[in-house]
Formats: structure tokens, sequence, C-alpha cells
């Protein structure tokens, strides 16, 4: 996408899709496309003191939250929908302090996210292929409790939303007014065209 204006939206599609099969195309471009390259543009402004940077000790940082996302998409997607071994440590994802680079952390993130995609194609090719959401339907034990593919796919996408929202908030803490992804200006012209 190299129409930035463009970056955090997705194309309405040539003609209407079944409901689990826009569900499916929705999930995958929030996770792989708007969410990461909001959470990569901020990292590039963001020193490795500040990407580990905490408030207190009971809040965590932006690294933290990259762990933890990364953690949260293995066990829910690659090993809850996908059916790869769960090797989760979530109390590790907050316990780590300044251990890895924010390259390092980057590259994890982008790793977790193409096992991840990959998992979900997998899933869109099913429904694809059957004509049918019964997929999203089947149940999966996630975390010990029972789940359907759609609620893990949703949590998925919703948590990923939200930590997302925490690390543009920590980095506009630390780069006051560097911090952005949108051209106000644009938006505006956007909408007056819209309206004549």
């Amino acid at each position: 996408m190299s129409d930035s204006r463009r970056a955090f939206l997705l194309e309405v599609p040539p003609s209407p899709l079944p409901t689990g099969l826009a569900f499916l195309r929705q999930a995958r471009f929030r996770l792989r496309e708007d969410y990461y390259i909001k959470i990569s543009r901020t990292l590039e402004m963001l020193s490795q003191e500040q990407v580990w940077w905490r408030p207190n000790e009971a809040s965590n940082s932006i690294g933290n939250l990259l762990l933890h996302l990364c953690g949260n998409l293995r066990q829910w997607i690659v090993a809850g929908v996908g059916g790869a071994p769960d090797v989760r440590d979530r109390l590790r994802e907050f316990a780590e302090r300044d251990s890895r680079s924010k390259a390092e952390l980057l590259a994890l993130l982008e790793a977790t996210l193409t096992e991840a995609d990959a998992v979900l194609a997998q899933v869109e090719a099913e429904l694809s292929r059957t004509q049918s959401d019964e997929l999203l339907q089947r149940e999966r034990q996630i975390q010990g409790f029972p789940q359907t593919v759609l609620d893990a796919i949703f949590h998925v996408v919703e948590h990923f939303s939200y930590h997302t929202g925490q690390i543009v908030y920590i980095a506009k803490l630390h780069e006051a007014g560097k911090v952005g992804f949108y051209d106000d200006r644009q938006l505006d012209v956007n909408k007056r065209t819209q309206e004549q």
C-alpha cells in the first residue's frame, strides 16, 4: 500500500462476500497490516530505553506488551486454532526487563503474525472450499476453556487492537507530537469530496 492515507483502510470487495469470509478478511487485514503498521512506525521513533520504560512496577512497558501480543497470538491462533503445541509462558511476557532490542521485538512480532496469518489463511481456504461457516463454530480448548474458532479470532483481533492503542499512547508520552498515522487535512478533503 503505497498510498499512506489508504494504509489503514480495507478496500470494498468487488462483490459481497459470505459473512465468514468477510470476517476473516477483516481480521487478517487488521492484524497483519493496520495494527502491525502502527506498531512498527511507533517503534521507529523510540529509543531502546523508551521501549522498556514503565511508569511504575504495576504497569507494562512497550517491550512487555509486544511479548504479550506474541504470546496471545501464538496461544489463541497458532496453537488454539491451528493445532500447534501451546508453549506460552504468560508470566515471562510481563517479567522481562530490557532483554530484547527493538529489532528483535519487531522480528518476533512479524514472525508470529506470519504464523498466525498462515493459520487464518487455512481457515479462509476451508470456508471457501466448503462454502460454509461451520468451521468458525468448531470448538477449541484455549487456556483451558472451550471457545469457538470465531470467538478465538475475534478475541485476538480485539486484544491486539487494545494493546496497539496502549503502545501508541506510551509512545506519545515519550514523543509528543511525533506519533501520528493520519493526515487530518486529507481526511477533511475526503469528507468535503463526499459531501459534494
